[in-house]
């Protein structure tokens, strides 16, 4: 089965050339041809449009940063992709644009998948992200052998629209438990305890979490670099918000979290760390959370 994979920034990048670490036939682009270099080194087609890239793929997989962009991508590989073929989406999208934009590409006769992935750039670079998948059964089993090449952890959430709700709600846990945890170490450093074994001993504890074990330690460098924007937890905070509209559910904590991200986004710029989200208490309280042996990048 032949692959092409459109979207290779600091996510998309590692999935596929995961996928080319399987021995996977594949063929990639990006609109960035600086990107090129590393696929040529994995002896990996590049194609110079997206349409080109599609042609004779029994599937196209897409990682890219918002709807608008999805949709614009796709407007350009259907008339090129062949009858029957596959469209896997790995972006983090809405659910009623993971359903408007597969509507169309199914009317254009392909099958749709939605796959996004959590955990972070640093477990896709390794292949152990998680993936989650929304769409029919038999187009999951048709892929799931790429899909184990990506991730160590595939859960098939259900129909179509499934995995967009998942992982919002999991990136909207996560930013929840970056601000927490962020007042956490604060807390420990102005109560006079040593950051090092404060963050040992947090992460043996009932409190911790898998944001304070990963990007805590990016924090206590100083580096805050987890390859995800503030423009990016926004955008995922936003979609929160909207399902929590549509279902009646009242998100106080997600709601404070995402005006936290706002006042985040305008001190730093929407293309700072998300991670620097913590700086703002740093800044305000004029007391920095810098810690010594930590990294300044996850591996």
């Amino acid at each position: 089965m032949r692959y092409a994979f459109i979207g290779l920034g600091k996510l998309g990048g590692h999935l596929a050339a995961s996928l080319a670490g399987a021995g996977l036939s594949l063929v990639v682009h990006d609109r960035d041809a600086g990107l090129r270099a590393r696929f040529d080194a994995l002896g990996v087609d590049w194609a110079d449009t997206p349409a080109q890239a599609v042609q004779g793929a029994d599937a196209v997989i897409t990682c890219l940063p918002s709807p608008v962009v999805s949709e614009a991508v796709l407007e350009q590989i259907l008339p090129a992709m062949r009858p029957g073929a596959d469209w896997i989406e790995m972006s983090t999208l809405g659910r009623e644009d993971v359903l408007r934009l597969a509507a169309r590409a199914q009317n254009a006769g392909m099958g749709v998948l939605e796959c996004p992935v959590t955990g972070g750039v640093h477990l896709a670079a390794r292949a152990e992200i998680t993936v989650l998948v929304g769409g029919e059964a038999a187009q999951f089993a048709r892929h799931r052998l790429a899909l184990e090449a990506l991730g160590n952890r595939i859960f098939h959430m259900g129909p179509l629209g499934s995995a967009a709700l998942i992982k919002v709600i999991t990136n909207m846990l996560a930013f929840i438990h970056l601000v927490a945890d962020g007042e956490a170490l604060m807390l420990a450093k102005r109560g006079g305890l040593d950051l090092k074994t404060a963050w040992e001993a947090i992460a043996a504890s009932s409190g911790s979490s898998f944001v304070h074990e990963t990007e805590g330690q990016l924090i206590l460098n100083g580096s805050y670099d987890i390859a995800f924007t503030m423009d990016l937890a926004l955008k995922d905070l936003g979609f929160a918000m909207q399902f929590g509209r549509a279902f009646g559910v009242p998100l106080d904590l997600a709601s404070m979290t995402e005006q936290t991200f706002v006042k985040g986004r305008a001190a730093y710029g929407g293309g700072a760390q998300s991670t620097q989200i913590v700086k703002l208490l740093e800044d305000a309280l004029g007391t920095d959370l810098r810690a010594a042996g930590f990294p300044a990048r996850l591996e």
